[in-house]
């Protein structure tokens, strides 16, 4: 599309130079600046207007010569503009077609609503945990950089959230600039897909709640979030550093991860002990948490594993994978 534009910048500069030479020859044949500049217009571009001032045998040679090279001159720089114009149009047709169609094949993504700074930090982590990604954005050049499927338009709108998909999707992270348009996003999500996981976020506190009872399962601050990691920073660094490192160094062996034990699961109705997690896994549970959404961290060998419950391990990613095939 590049070269396309570079060649009609280049047919433009031909029609000018044919143009700058007719004139200065007219201004040869003793023409007047306007008069030789309008002869040469009419003449280009063809209108058949009478000739302004007399012509001389000369004058009518240098005239047929301008006919025939400006006349091809206009035609070429009129043929790549079309050209440029309807290429430009089919490369932007063709290039949402096929979004569409890579968007209807996708299942178990996730939706970020807003394509900013936050919206660019979630994409990032979850592109690195190779989790698919949708992004919807109301501002079409933010989106032009954006190396995941796109769908151009208000993601409070319900046909722009079926458009990213909404319907296979396993979570949406509502993340543009205001609590409101988060608020509509949320209530939209939530009534289209009833059981789809949702996070806000949320710019003030007072707007905390209010996501919630639009539907969020989860509402995060990031303010609120910073300051709670600078201040931990300064009173407890490395612990802090710590679980950066685990939660957010994709390069480091041992890292965090959570289980939810399916109704079926081998593990429902059996205790830590009897499971022999560590054992058959090598993966040591930290912490569970049940149905209530309470958490107990380090369980004790005798607690009992009920279907719903998460178990949250440190690992490697063999040992994560051997504790999921053994969850079930």
């Amino acid at each position: 599309m590049v070269n396309q534009w570079r060649r009609f910048g280049q047919a433009v500069l031909l029609l000018g130079t044919v143009v700058a030479v007719g004139t200065v020859g007219y201004l040869a044949l003793g023409f007047g600046l306007v008069n030789a500049l309008y002869q040469t217009v009419t003449t280009v571009a063809t209108v058949g207007f009478r000739e302004v001032e007399p012509l001389s045998t000369s004058g009518k040679f240098f005239t047929m010569a301008l006919i025939l090279f400006g006349v091809g001159a206009t035609l070429y720089a009129f043929s790549v503009l079309i050209e440029t114009l309807i290429e430009g149009r089919l490369i932007d047709l063709l290039g949402r077609r096929r979004m569409e169609r890579t968007i209807s094949a996708m299942a178990d993504h996730v939706i970020i609503c807003g394509w900013g700074r936050v919206g660019r930090s979630i994409a990032s982590e979850m592109a690195s945990a190779s989790r698919a990604i949708v992004v919807i954005d109301h501002d079409e050049s933010r989106l032009a950089d954006c190396a995941h499927p796109t769908v151009f338009g208000d993601a409070t709108e319900d046909s722009v959230l079926e458009a990213a998909g909404i319907a296979r999707a396993s979570a949406l992270v509502a993340a543009v600039d205001t609590d409101a348009a988060n608020s509509f996003i949320t209530l939209s999500a939530r009534s289209m897909r009833p059981e789809l996981f949702i996070v806000a976020r949320a710019r003030s506190l007072d707007s905390e709640q209010k996501l919630e009872r639009s539907g969020a399962d989860r509402v995060v601050n990031p303010q609120s979030i910073g300051g709670s990691r600078m201040a931990a920073f300064v009173l407890r660094p490395h612990v802090a550093e710590f679980v950066d490192v685990v939660m957010h160094e994709h390069n480091l062996e041992f890292h965090l991860e959570e289980f939810l034990v399916p109704s079926d699961s081998p593990l429902a109705g059996t205790t830590l002990g009897d499971a022999r997690v560590r054992a058959q896994t090598g993966a040591l549970v930290l912490a569970m948490r049940d149905t209530a959404g309470s958490f107990l961290t380090n369980p004790p060998q005798d607690k009992v594993i009920e279907p719903g419950h998460v178990l949250i391990a440190i690992g490697t990613d063999d040992e994560h994978k051997a504790l999921r095939r053994l969850v079930g």
